[in-house]
């Protein structure tokens, strides 16, 4: 079975134990109904937005939406380069979880990979918390609200998580930047 079903399963299974209403996660996902529920059923990819508002939401570690498994780790995590939790939830970004072992974290870190792609293709995202971007490698435009902010190699932007964002890699060449998002 494919990750996006298991994590379909895990995602039903965890809102009719906490009992809670598709609508509801509906809502709180920014989603219709009937979207919500193909999520649900395995046929759409999620975007992360959605995954860490319903993590948030039933009242789990991301990782254990994702995996199936808790993370365990107390006093500290070292995640070696290239080692974290992979998570390509759509074309344009990849993600890799830095602290994915760490538990009860107050921050979820990744380090992220924008692809270039067309600006008409930029669908902005809400989540819970706020948010730092620090640009490792590349250049990379913020989609913010109705503000379009350039970044660079070295630059950071902090902000309000459930403000409309997307983020698009510049000149044509991928961007890395370190996402660290508050719980």
């Amino acid at each position: 079975m494919d990750q996006i079903k298991e994590i379909a399963q895990r995602l039903r299974a965890l809102r009719e134990i906490e009992e809670i209403t598709p609508l509801e996660m509906a809502e709180l996902t920014g989603k219709t109904e009937e979207e919500y529920l193909e999520y649900e059923a395995g046929n759409r990819d999620f975007p992360f937005s959605f995954l860490y508002t319903a993590a948030n939401r039933l009242g789990i570690d991301i990782t254990e939406l994702l995996t199936g498994e808790n993370a365990k780790l107390k006093t500290y995590s070292l995640v070696r380069k290239g080692e974290g939790l992979k998570m390509e939830r759509r074309k344009a970004y990849k993600y890799q979880h830095l602290a994915y072992i760490f538990k009860n974290r107050h921050m979820e870190p990744f380090l992220v990979t924008v692809e270039p792609k067309d600006t008409d293709a930029v669908q902005k995202n809400t989540h819970e918390g706020q948010e730092l971007n620090y640009v490792v490698e590349g250049s990379m435009t913020l989609f913010i609200q109705d503000s379009a902010v350039l970044l660079h190699e070295g630059d950071v932007v902090y902000f309000d998580a459930s403000t409309p964002h997307a983020m698009r890699a510049e000149n044509g060449q991928p961007c890395k930047f370190l996402a660290i998002i508050s719980k």
